[in-house]
This record gives structure tokens, C-alpha cells and sequence, in this order.
């Protein structure tokens, strides 16, 4: 079993971005991390796990831990309508990252992936030491990365339950709503304010969100 912790930053969003990785397997734990002068989150976030997997000899089961949203819902459910759509959203527009998103779909190709979305600095000490070595190559601030035994690996790299997300997002209830009109993206506390900010304008988006850690990846996303 492999299980890889991954984040990614961008200063700006867009702006320089970094991120980082840690790859655990029965023996060894090692970091990786890398840096882009101009990007944004999102492919900083889809460049941690194509790097993780590419570190990766074996074809092994693989747990990758992310909080990116838009990572683990793109290559667990929207990617295959996106293939059919001649990378098309359902809106008929081209898709974001679509070079980082075809790179991802090649090297999960034949392997067992356990994707698993996790709250972002909640305490979860794989995803904060990923989140130093990202922040660390966005600033291109120096960084000792870890590579070497997983016992001497001063990272406690166990997950609890509850700090994964399980409940599903459909059936939960509304924290808040976001929308973006025009390329400007606002947060709402009622459906209703949400429908009629959207009603009729075309190209508009809006989702549900569950939390405030919910709230923000949907931010991150409509960021892009």
C-alpha cells in the first residue's frame, strides 16, 4: 500500500504558485515540491498529484489524500463527461487545465486509487507539512525535502475518521450558496437571493456549499 499527501498554493491566484507531496510506502516517506513563476491553485493542486504519481515503480493500491475538492470530484466524476465532450464543460466551454487534467487521466490508467477528500488545515499533519512545502516553493523561500526511512519520519501521517469527509454533499444541508456572474464570484445565505442573482444570466454558475470548508473550495474553483 502507497498513500500520498498532496497541496498546492498559488500567491494571487493567479501568481507564483508552488506544491508539495509526500509519498509513504511500508518503508520510506519522501517529499517532493516544485514551483511555477505564474499558475493557480488548482494546477498547482492537480501538478502535487501527477508528480506524486509519477515518483511511483509500482502499480500498487494507492490512497491519496487531498483537499482540493476540484482535484478529487474532476477525476472521480466530471473528467469521463469532459472525454465524451470533446473536453467540453456542460456550459459548451473549453476546460481549465485540460493539459494537467489529461496528464492525471494517463497516469491513474491502470492503477487502484482511493481518493479522499480531507479538510484542509484541520490538523491532519501529512496535509500541513504538504501545505509548508507548497507555501515554501510559491514564496521560493529554501526547503529541506524528506527522503529516508518512514520510522525516522518525524510526521505523525495517521487519519482519523472524522477528518475526512463522508456525507454526501447533495444531501446535506446548505451552509451557503455561491454564484458567479460575470467573472465575479459572491456567497448568499438563502437559494432564493442565489436564483436571482443567476436567473437568466448566461454563463452564470452557482453550487451549494456545506461548510465553510465546502464554501471555500467552491470559491477556489470558480477562482480558475
Amino acid at each position: 500500500m502507497i498513500t500520498i499527501f498532496t497541496d498546492g498554493a498559488a500567491r494571487g491566484n493567479p501568481g507564483p504558485g508552488g506544491w508539495g507531496a509526500i509519498v509513504v510506502t511500508d518503508d520510506t516517506a519522501t517529499e517532493l515540491g516544485g514551483r511555477e513563476d505564474h499558475t493557480t491553485n488548482n494546477r498547482m493542486e492537480l501538478s502535487a498529484v501527477i508528480s506524486a504519481l509519477d515518483s511511483i515503480q509500482a502499480d500498487k493500491d494507492i490512497t491519496i489524500y487531498t483537499d482540493s475538492a476540484y482535484v478529487v470530484n474532476g477525476i472521480t466524476r466530471w473528467v469521463k463527461g469532459w472525454e465524451k465532450n470533446n473536453w467540453k464543460t456542460s456550459q459548451k466551454e473549453d476546460v481549465l487545465n485540460k493539459d494537467l487534467w489529461e496528464k492525471l487521466v494517463e497516469r491513474v490508467g491502470h492503477k487502484v486509487i482511493h481518493w479522499k477528500l480531507i479538510k484542509g488545515h484541520s490538523g491532519t499533519s501529512g496535509n500541513e507539512r504538504c501545505d509548508v512545502i507548497a507555501t515554501s516553493f510559491a514564496d521560493n523561500t529554501p526547503i529541506v525535502l524528506y527522503n529516508g526511512s518512514k520510522e525516522r519520519y518525524g510526521i505523525n501521517l495517521l487519519i482519523k475518521e472524522s477528518q475526512a469527509e463522508h456525507k454526501s454533499k447533495s444531501k446535506s444541508k446548505a451552509y451557503s450558496y455561491v454564484s458567479k456572474v460575470n467573472g465575479v464570484i459572491q456567497t448568499h445565505k438563502s437559494w432564493e437571493e442565489t436564483k436571482a442573482r443567476v436567473n437568466g444570466v448566461s454563463g452564470a454558475k452557482y453550487k451549494k456549499s456545506t461548510s465553510p470548508f465546502n464554501e471555500e473550495e467552491i470559491i477556489r474553483e470558480f477562482s480558475d
